[in-house]
């Protein structure tokens, strides 16, 4: 069956952004929440990535078919930042770390006086994927870093502007260079695959 609609449970213009650059190849129309009229916002109490994408891939999956009265396939994203000196946090906390914008400063304020070859970190994105039937899979990805000492560059957000890859932040990168190497886009290539897979070319 082929599908062409697609709901990514999400009104983050990154996000989306990324989305449709990504699956592009398959050409669907990929639309955010605030696009089919859906305001939902569960509760992520999971305790891990995975348990976050499937809690708010099924309350968006149930609120359409709710709403009106038909399925349409849904996918949800559930991300964040693991240091290794931290103890793997702020992981699956790392939107609600600390106020918006202060992220990178309360992180860089808990990192100072760490040694540089314990800076490791990685982020980590989880998407979990329902079709129009309800049945779910799921698509992982990460991308292997480290925590800088300063915040540099404007072209990401949340702790894009502290995690080094390379002599690089995740924020001094182009998109084009971020979808490359970014865990959300390893995560998101895997989905497309798996869709591919699923309803051919």
């Amino acid at each position: 069956m082929k599908m062409n609609k697609l709901v990514m449970a999400t009104n983050n213009a990154n996000k989306l952004r990324e989305a449709r650059e990504i699956l592009s190849p398959l050409g669907l129309e990929v639309l955010s929440l605030s696009e089919i009229g859906i305001d939902c916002d569960p509760d992520e109490n999971g305790t891990t990535f995975e348990d976050n994408a499937e809690i708010k891939a099924r309350a968006i999956f149930n609120a359409i078919a709710e709403k009106y009265g038909e399925n349409t396939a849904v996918f949800a994203d559930d991300s964040g930042l693991c240091v290794d000196a931290l103890g793997g946090r702020p992981g699956v906390h790392s939107a609600r770390y600390a106020p918006k914008g202060q992220e990178c400063e309360k992180l860089l304020g808990e990192m100072e006086g760490v040694a540089d070859e314990k800076r490791t970190a990685r982020f980590v994105c989880s998407i979990v994927y329902l079709d129009e039937a309800g049945k779910s899979f799921g698509a992982r990805g990460t991308c292997e870093g480290k925590i800088g000492y300063e915040q540099r560059g404007s072209n990401g957000f949340g702790y894009d502007p502290v995690f080094m890859v390379g002599d690089k932040t995740m924020a001094e990168l182009s998109a084009d260079e971020k979808n490359a190497i970014s865990h959300r886009g390893a995560a998101m290539r895997e989905l497309c695959r798996l869709l591919k897979e699923r309803y051919g070319e």
